[in-house]
This record gives C-alpha cells, structure tokens and sequence, in this order.
C-alpha cells in the first residue's frame, strides 16, 4: 500500500511543470472527457497540462499503466475498464473496493491509487437537482453504473444524499441470474437488494420516488410509456443522444431530471480534484460541456 493524500498531490504537481493524463476505454472516440479535463485545467492555470483518449481494451491496461512516464498523473477509465482497474492498482480507495470498480488511477511516485468518483459523481448530481433522500429507489440495470449507483444510495456513504433508513433498493434487470457483483456491493454497503425482472418496471415506476437507470442507449425507451410520479426524480445516465425517450416522458409528467451529461460532469469534478490536487472549476466546466454539446 502507498501513502496518498490530495496535498501530497498538490505539492507534488506545480502549474508549469509537463503533466499528461488520459481517458482509457474501448470505444473511445465519442469520449467529451477530454473538453471537460482540458477547460478545467484552463481555468486553473495549469498550463503545462494535457489530456487525451487512448484506445484501450482490457487486456491492455497493465500494459499500459507499467509503461507510463513520471510526467502522468493520472487515468480516467470507461467501459470496459472499470473492474479490471483494480488489478493494475498498488492502492484501492474504500469507496472502490465496496463498490468492485474503479473508474480512475491516480498515479503518484508512491504508486497508482484506484478510485470511483462515479458514485459521489452521482450524488452531486442528485442534489444538484434537489433530492435530500429516497425512501422508495428503483435502479434499472445491474452493471458497473449500478453499483456505483447503489455507492451514491448507501445511508452510511461519504456520497449521501443517501436513501432513508432501512430502505431495501428495488433493482430490476434484464437478467436476474446475473446480479452476483451487485449483491456483493450492496452487502458490503449494508443495503438490501429486491430483484426484480425488468418487465415489472411499468408496475413499479409510479411508486418511486427515484428512478436510476443505467440501462445502454435505448434499453430504457420502451419505458416511457409507463406512469411515473411527478414528484419523482428521474436519472438517466445515458447522454448521447439526449434528451433520451425516458427523460423526455419524465419532463412531461413533471419529474426532475437528471442526465448522463449532469453525471459525466461531476465526476470529472473529482477527478480533477485527486490528479491535480486543486478544487474543479465546476462551472467552467459546465460551460465547456455546453459548447461542446
């Protein structure tokens, strides 16, 4: 293990020194990770720093990692990444081992740490748009997003807002033989998991007050027929293309909603935060996604 602090981080990284970080995935090119990275360090003043995509597959992350010069400073990682990013680690963060993903690599001289900021990323994004607590939660999907998901959902999780006591966490998937990792982050979390098969999901949707779909582009459309409640907030990590047939029948019937942009944003808040050691510049970033977009 290593020793890690974001002051150490700070110390260690000045304004004008040479300083590269990247976003690994496989596909990679639709990635607006950079544009987000790059307007924050433009905001910061770090003018010696850089960030890009890198075509990477999961037999070729340790690879990778092993090869990389001390001017890096850290990876941001997406599908299909996300899990084998701890085997490349000298260092997992408490929030990634309980969730079994990571989606960054900081990389100091002591080591390479693995983190997830997409659960407080989620969180963020949750409170942004008001929500102080769920005590009915509906997550669609059981991947990777789900997990995090769950993270973000845990009362006793640094990524509050949190569900209300003792609130078991409805999931539905699309195939419920496949829930084992997401019954493993919701023990370690100490949630309680009620598995359902996705098509109950028009039966349920009009009793939660949060629905968290992390369900791939268009799995969820069929769903926007379905009734939902007003009140409910409605989070679709889906961003490309937006808005998706889900949040645009949640906006009709007066839910909140949320997209995958609100949460690609966020957590690259924190990533920022952990490779540079400075505080992100939210709103420059923000603005920088819109140009983009």
């Amino acid at each position: 293990m290593s020793s890690f602090s974001v002051h150490s981080v700070a110390d260690a990284r000045q304004a004008g020194t040479v300083r590269r970080a990247a976003v690994l995935g496989s596909p990679i090119a639709h990635s607006l990770s950079p544009v987000l990275h790059s307007a924050a360090y433009a905001s910061l003043g770090l003018a010696g720093w850089s960030y890009t995509r890198v075509e990477c597959a999961e037999d070729g992350l340790a690879g990778f990692v092993e090869g990389l010069g001390p001017e890096w400073a850290g990876l941001s990682l997406t599908m299909p990444l996300k899990r084998v990013a701890l085997s490349v680690a000298t260092e997992v963060s408490t929030e990634a081992a309980a969730i079994g993903a990571a989606n960054t690599l900081v990389l100091t001289p002591g080591g390479r740490r693995a983190e997830n900021t997409d659960a407080p990323g989620m969180a963020d994004a949750l409170r942004e748009a008001g929500l102080v607590s769920a005590s009915a939660p509906l997550i669609l999907g059981a991947g990777g997003t789900a997990q995090a998901a769950l993270a973000a959902l845990a009362p006793a999780s640094l990524a509050a807002p949190g569900t209300a006591p003792g609130t078991a966490v409805t999931v539905l998937v699309r195939a419920p033989r496949r829930v084992g990792e997401l019954r493993t982050t919701a023990e370690r979390l100490g949630l309680t998991l009620d598995v359902r098969p996705l098509d109950d999901a028009p039966a349920l949707l009009a009793d939660a007050d949060l629905v968290i779909s992390t369900l791939p582009k268009g799995a969820a459309d069929p769903l926007a027929h379905a009734v939902l409640r007003p009140s409910a907030v409605v989070f679709d990590v889906v961003y490309d293309p937006w808005p998706t047939a889900l949040a645009t029948a949640a906006a009709a019937a007066g839910c909140r909603v949320v997209s995958g942009l609100d949460l690609l944003l966020h957590q690259a808040g924190h990533q920022v935060r952990l490779m540079t050691g400075r505080q992100a510049p939210i709103e420059a970033m923000r603005a920088a996604l819109a140009l983009a977009r």
